[in-house]
């Protein structure tokens, strides 16, 4: 079926054919008959034409030329002034006493000249002042002393004041380290190979980059479905899909290239999961059988290498930060988050994590806090190495759920709880971030206000804990006791640790 598109001619060519693009592209497009054009076309202009794609490429069918742009008319013409330009000023006239008007509520005070002057009036004894009636029978103060009031004892109309409750205070922020930045390739060397292909082998290049040769086949059956139903011959399949093995190397080399050198380009600020995958692409035959790629790959085996190293220590640091503010949570999630697969984890750091998430799981903490920590303690490498010295006072369900689910992973807090462990059950997950539910319709300020004050006086733990923003996002974490193991979290899994 046709369709309407704008093209651009960019170039005529001796045999009488023109090349040309969609309007608004980067590089030609097609070639058609200069037969189709009307007369006076020219390089740069831009038709309307009726296209056909197929296999093969697009056609183009008919071309028309465009409706010209008529000047706009009726405009109001500036003309001009020989004057010399004036500013204008503006002077606001000053005020007189007399525009404050008569005040009518002091009466005529006749003539006040024999009154002295403000700063030589003598000054006012209290005997001269006017006794006020409201004072009740108030004790005097003694006179010069600015001391407290004396005690009139408690005010019969008020019980006593309620003690306040202890207000909860957030451990402190920590800085954020910028984000890295994630892999964006160019198409320098696609475009490249591309270029050198012939018109009829370019929508061939196009469908293996996209899918590779199981691409290529669907593409080839729909036409064939299509010139089937039309009653027309059928493309012959075999030779296409010859020609898509042919030039999948070769695309896979290009691919590859543009990669490669994204990465080099952003190497101090890209992300390390895309370093990875640039380096582990390089050990595929096909890439690696190629001159051009050999040097590239080993410079960026090196520099995969060395970032890992710094990023490891970055890792460090961030955890021991997080325990040194009392955001244990956060430590948690971030040691079961390493940089590099099969690292050991400290074991100095290891026994100081485990006592920060011990000391959180306290006999009066809250039922909310318990699940907190146990959640980001089952992934963690320390998991084997926490191990409170009773459970809490306070039980609900959400937290004796959570001990067994967790309790393959647990088995010291599931026995502290006398929840027995199913040895065949499955290894639990962690648990996915939930997006929040979408606010209601706020209620009146007056029925809001007993809850807000109800949440702001009720006291809280050391830190404030939300099931969503504590639920870890990384997958299960391998622990050796003597020195912790910490496992490569699944591609899958991984997300940016979330602030407690």
């Amino acid at each position: 079926m046709s369709r309407r598109i704008e093209i651009e001619l960019t170039s005529t060519r001796p045999d009488g054919t023109w090349t040309w693009r969609a309007a608004g592209a980067q590089k030609p497009k097609g070639v058609l008959d200069g037969a189709l054009l009307p007369s006076g076309a020219a390089v740069g202009q831009v038709l309307k034409a009726e296209a056909e794609s197929d296999i093969e490429g697009t056609v183009i069918l008919s071309v028309a030329a465009g409706k010209p742009k008529t000047e706009k008319s009726g405009l109001l013409e500036l003309i001009p002034s020989d004057k010399p330009f004036e500013a204008v000023t503006q002077q606001l006239a000053r005020k007189e006493r007399s525009d404050r008007g008569e005040r009518r509520d002091r009466g005529d005070r006749g003539d006040r000249r024999d009154r002295p002057p403000r700063g030589d009036r003598p000054p006012r004894s209290d005997g001269d002042r006017a006794p006020r009636s409201d004072r009740g029978d108030r004790a005097p103060r003694p006179e010069g002393e600015r001391g407290p009031r004396p005690d009139r004892g408690p005010r019969p109309d008020r019980g006593p004041r309620p003690e306040r409750k202890p207000r909860f205070q957030a451990p402190p922020e920590l800085p954020q380290r910028p984000k890295a930045k994630r892999l964006k390739p160019g198409r320098k060397h696609r475009n490249a190979v591309l270029a050198d292909l012939p018109e009829a082998q370019r929508a061939v290049a196009e469908r293996a980059l996209a899918g590779g040769i199981p691409a290529v086949r669907q593409a080839v059956n729909e036409q064939n479905q299509r010139l089937r139903a039309e009653g027309k011959e059928e493309i012959p399949a075999a030779g296409l899909l010859a020609i898509a093995e042919q030039l999948l190397p070769k695309l896979r080399v290009a691919e590859w290239l543009d990669r490669a050198d994204a990465a080099k380009a952003d190497l101090e600020e890209l992300d390390l999961r895309d370093l990875r995958s640039v380096v582990a692409s390089s050990e595929d035959p096909v890439v690696g059988r190629d001159e051009t790629t050999r040097e590239l790959a080993a410079e960026l085996k090196e520099a995969l290498a060395a970032k890992q190293e710094k990023e490891l220590g970055l890792w460090f640091e961030d955890i021991d930060a997080a325990i040194g503010v009392g955001r244990v949570v956060r430590a948690l999630k971030l040691s079961s988050q390493p940089p590099k697969a099969g690292v050991r984890f400290p074991a100095e750091l290891a026994a100081k994590l485990a006592e920060a998430a011990t000391g959180n799981l306290t006999a009066d903490a809250l039922p909310d806090r318990w699940v907190a920590v146990l959640e980001a303690v089952a992934f963690s490498p320390v998991r084997a190495q926490v191990t409170p010295a009773a459970k809490p006072t306070q039980e609900n369900d959400e937290l004796l759920a959570t001990v067994k689910r967790l309790g393959g992973l647990l088995p010291q807090i599931a026995a502290l709880f006398g929840i027995a462990v199913d040895p065949k059950a499955q290894t639990a997950k962690p648990l996915r971030p939930t997006k929040p539910a979408t606010a209601k319709k706020a209620a009146p300020p007056k029925a809001a206000a007993p809850k807000a004050a109800a949440a702001e006086d009720a006291p809280v733990v050391e830190e404030s804990v939300a099931a969503t923003e504590d639920a870890p996002v990384v997958e299960e974490v391998a622990v050796v006791e003597e020195a912790p193991v910490v496992e490569e979290p699944a591609a899958a899994e991984e997300a940016p640790a979330e602030s407690e």
